[in-house]
């Protein structure tokens, strides 16, 4: 037990990682600004927190990255030590930490994971008493953590569960195909891969698996659907087999990467468009969210479904605090993070959305026929702008205050800068994690297009000449 709180922490290989808590998360660079010794301060922290609002017992959960068990047991250790118990769950996809925090009734819970980021990071996604950390909750948790947390009079109790045979279970239990499916799934070798190849067989599915070996190195492809070439190899798969359909997952289970037969990419805001449409049928009226990155055709399907579309702001704990707040039975971000309300439990759950597309295309002898008729235009996918940090908000800001978007029929700032126009929209917003402002248009023309990204231009290069625009 160290003489001073925090000492262990402060040295000067090792200093406190001050910027890897995030907007959403904890992330850095192991072990420099990650390692176990922080991650022992870290749990005593959480279990802080967890007294104030009356948790006795949190969840834990890591992914297949090298440095995930010793930083998951320093963890749960620190908790122990703040007078908290621990169920770990083992190595499991981030969903499974989520369900488990659920059908356990924590209402708390960590997954060690450094998601899509390089091999060398990982990091802490968290929730308590039933919400998402984020935003001042996780700087006020810096703060606390900074300031070294107490240990407790009485440790906290260990235990292990397992926590894929429920899951398992919960899931064949709701979702039913209409006819048997030959997919292939590609996990990038990342911890979607532990679960996986089970759940779609459980399904009925004949299943190609394409680097399901759980390897932390990731030495085939980086295992992150939202980057076209990281598909490549499931396309080839789906194109050279006899497979109807190709899903990828990132990194942790959390995120869904869709392609169909002729080798076109369904992203996320299209794929929402079928989930919307499916949903509403069951949930007539309700209120589907979506981020700002979503295409125009987003809204518009879900009106002429008989929907109410509410945008949001970008985030995977932002679009969980709204679906909380207005009972939405259905969220999805651009990114890949799609939040089930109806038969789920509304947490981000790339594998559970993947059940759930196959179980709406099993009704259709061509499933990639469905796919590619959904609506779309000429889009961009995300540019990143890179800037000194503290610049992307800055530039943002005066964009806010002083961009003129002539023509656009609304100019919306819950996030950044959205102009919708007729025939497209332009969006420019600083990202919440790192030193970027993260860009993306859209139009029913080539020619629409390249207007609405002139206009960008001219608008951010009048108030940053000196930046490297990607578009």
């Amino acid at each position: 037990m160290p003489t001073e709180p925090g000492a262990a922490l402060v040295s000067a290989s090792h200093p406190f990682p001050h910027s890897s808590f995030k907007a959403y998360d904890i992330r850095g660079v192991v072990p420099t600004a990650l390692n176990p010794a922080f991650a022992r301060e870290l749990g005593r922290g959480l279990a802080a927190r967890a007294h104030a609002v009356g948790v006795t017992t949190m969840v834990v959960g890591r992914d297949g990255r090298l440095s995930s068990p010793e930083l998951a047991g320093a963890l749960q250790e620190g908790m122990r030590q703040g007078g908290i118990n621990t169920i770990d769950v083992g190595q499991v996809p981030t969903p499974l930490v989520y369900f488990a925090a659920y059908t356990l009734k924590t209402g708390s819970g960590v997954a060690v994971t450094g998601s899509h980021n390089p091999p060398e990071y990982n990091g802490f996604k968290m929730m308590m008493g039933g919400g998402t950390l984020h935003g001042d909750a996780i700087l006020a948790l810096r703060d606390e953590v900074a300031a070294g947390p107490a240990y407790a009079t009485t440790p906290g109790e260990a235990k292990s569960v397992d926590i894929l045979t429920p899951y398992l279970a919960r899931v064949l239990g709701d979702i039913k195909l209409k006819r048997p499916m030959k997919i292939a799934i590609d996990c990038g070798n990342g911890v979607a891969g532990a679960v996986a190849p089970q759940l779609f067989r459980g399904l009925g599915c004949e299943v190609t698996e394409l680097f399901c070996e759980v390897d932390g190195t990731f030495p085939n492809h980086h295992p992150d659907p939202a980057e076209p070439h990281n598909l490549e190899d499931l396309i080839h798969c789906v194109q050279t087999t006899d497979c109807e359909i190709g899903l990828a997952f990132d990194g942790d289970g959390d995120r869904l990467g869709v392609v169909t037969k002729s080798g076109q990419i369904i992203w996320p805001d299209r794929q929402l468009i079928l989930y919307a449409r499916d949903v509403l049928e069951r949930c007539p009226g309700e209120t589907i969210i979506y981020d700002v990155k979503c295409s125009r055709h987003v809204a518009v399907q879900i009106r002429a479904a008989g929907g109410k579309p509410l945008m949001w702001q970008t985030g995977h704990s932002l679009i969980k605090a709204k679906l909380a707040e207005t009972g939405a039975p259905l969220a999805g971000e651009m990114s890949g993070h799609v939040f089930f309300k109806e038969r789920w439990f509304g947490f981000d759950d790339g594998l559970y959305t993947g059940a759930r597309l196959l179980e709406i295309l099993s009704r259709s002898a061509d499933p990639s026929a469905v796919l590619e008729a959904l609506p779309q235009g000429v889009s961009t996918p995300e540019l990143k702008l890179e800037m000194r940090e503290g610049e992307p908000h800055a530039l943002i800001k005066r964009l806010q205050n002083e961009g003129v978007f002539e023509g656009a029929s609304e100019i919306v700032k819950i996030d950044g800068l959205r102009a919708d126009y007729p025939d497209g929209f332009g969006l420019a917003r600083a990202s919440n994690t790192t030193p970027v402002v993260v860009l993306r248009f859209e139009g029913d023309s080539v020619e629409a297009l390249a207007r609405i990204q002139d206009a960008f231009r001219k608008q951010l290069l009048a108030l940053a000449p000196h930046v490297k625009l990607p578009f």
